[in-house]
């Protein structure tokens, strides 16, 4: 007896029927993305086995360190060659020779 009453009020009154759904869901979508973006902040204080951080350390490459093996290189010869569009023939744009390839296949 009391459940048609509610049901009867819940159809009638669009607070009810819109409005608390979507507090609840906008409440609780809150409490949700606090938990999800929790895990990349619980990700980070994850201790790494010392050996493993030792080896890393050592071979760290750096910016820097990549900086100075090519800071004395040439580019003068360098040639940028774009790369084929679908409809083209890739060994043609690549300097390479279609009719070489074309006996080669048939």
């Amino acid at each position: 007896m009391f459940a048609p009453a509610v049901m009867r009020a819940f159809r009638k009154n669009k607070t009810l029927r819109y409005g608390v759904p979507m507090l609840l869901l906008i409440v609780g979508g809150s409490f949700g993305l606090r938990e999800f973006s929790q895990i990349r902040y619980d990700a980070v204080k994850i201790k790494m086995d010392p050996e493993l951080e030792k080896k890393l350390k050592e071979n760290k490459i750096s910016l820097e360190s990549e900086y100075e093996k090519i800071k004395d290189s040439k580019f003068d010869d360098w040639k940028n060659i774009r790369g084929p569009r679908p409809w083209e023939d890739p060994d043609v744009l690549q300097g390479r020779n279609p009719e070489s390839l074309k006996t080669k296949t048939t």
